[in-house]
């Protein structure tokens, strides 16, 4: 009875032990995130504005928490693959996604089946910035404002030819949102990113595309592409004597997209709230402000819960412009 009444006491006081201990190991998990490289997927290819914006945060994060962040590139099919693989990955904080408004909230109105559901098989961290497009067109072209592309496009078998980031890219669906808001003719080219859509359209390889600030800007400046307008309500101050859609004759028009980072769905609450907490940090630093301001963009740092409902609030407006161009999944 001695023996048994010890052994019993010593269970109670092991269990209490294990209880106590827990929540404080939890603590310091989440606490110590991260203690090892962390990578962040993009799904689009090197060099195109999702890349450079993954690279940049990235940089930042590393230099905050003294540990590496590394941007591994899966482009194709949109973002869709590079969306499923990173999907697939261990949900401990340590193999983030670098999502946009055409992964989150595009693809599936696009795709008959989607390998990944942007809802349930994420969690939002942290907006890092919104951006319009520009349209950029070949100089070659002699096309300098939308009446002039309009006109072109018209009298083109076809159409002119454009290029975008892959089926089901945001440039994808907002340049068919345009088209149908211009009412002309376009044939669409897809590539692996915007990066190498950009380079054929300075080639003339395609005549003209819808590209990020982010990345166009610089060749803009240059003279390399024409840029006949920019897709906010309002000019971009980087890019002040190029009008907007809207004042070219068309009110309604507006496409921006966004980038933000996600987690596999199952990643725990508190490492959620610590990784949301960092890239907020980092997004709203004012050297960062100031970078994406210079771009084009503008820097977000919404997280979380208001973060997905961003991405449900453009689900529902990308769902309706796909059905007015007319785009039927593939």
């Amino acid at each position: 009875m001695k023996h048994s009444s010890v052994l019993k006491l010593a269970c109670a006081a092991l269990c209490v032990a294990l209880s106590a201990s827990s929540p404080s190991h939890a603590a310091d998990s989440a606490d110590n995130w991260p203690d090892k490289p962390v990578r962040i997927i993009v799904p689009f290819a090197a060099g195109g504005s999702t890349d450079i914006v993954a690279r940049k945060v990235a940089q930042r994060l590393g230099q905050l928490t003294n540990q590496p962040f590394v941007v591994e590139n899966k482009p194709g099919a949109g973002g869709t693959l590079g969306a499923a693989y990173a999907k697939s990955l261990p949900a401990d904080g340590y193999s983030l996604f670098l999502g946009t408004v055409s992964t989150q909230s595009v693809a599936p109105f696009l795709y008959k089946t989607l390998p990944y559901d942007p809802l349930k098989d994420f969690r939002g961290l942290a907006m890092i910035a919104s951006v319009p497009n520009v349209v950029v067109v070949n100089k070659n072209l002699g096309i300098h404002d939308l009446k002039q592309m309009i006109a072109a496009s018209r009298k083109k078998p076809g159409g002119l030819t454009y290029g975008s980031s892959g089926l089901g890219s945001s440039n994808h669906l907002a340049t068919e949102a345009l088209r149908a808001t211009l009412d002309i003719p376009a044939t669409h080219v897809p590539y692996r990113g915007s990066g190498p859509a950009l380079t054929d359209t300075m080639a003339g390889h395609v005549d003209f595309m819808l590209d990020v600030a982010l990345t166009s800007m610089a060749y803009v400046e240059r003279g390399d592409v024409n840029a006949v307008a920019v897709t906010s309500r309002q000019r971009l101050a980087a890019l002040p004597n190029v009008p907007t859609v809207a004042e070219q004759g068309f009110p309604e028009f507006e496409a921006v997209g966004w980038f933000g980072l996600f987690t596999p769905a199952h990643t725990p609450d508190a490492r959620v709230r610590k990784i949301a907490e960092m890239v907020r940090k980092v997004v709203l630093d004012k050297d960062m402000v100031d970078y994406f301001a210079a771009q084009g963009a503008t820097a977000s740092g919404v997280t979380l819960k208001e973060f997905d409902d961003v991405v449900a609030a453009d689900r529902e407006q990308w769902g309706k412009v796909a059905q007015i161009a007319k785009i039927q999944p593939e």
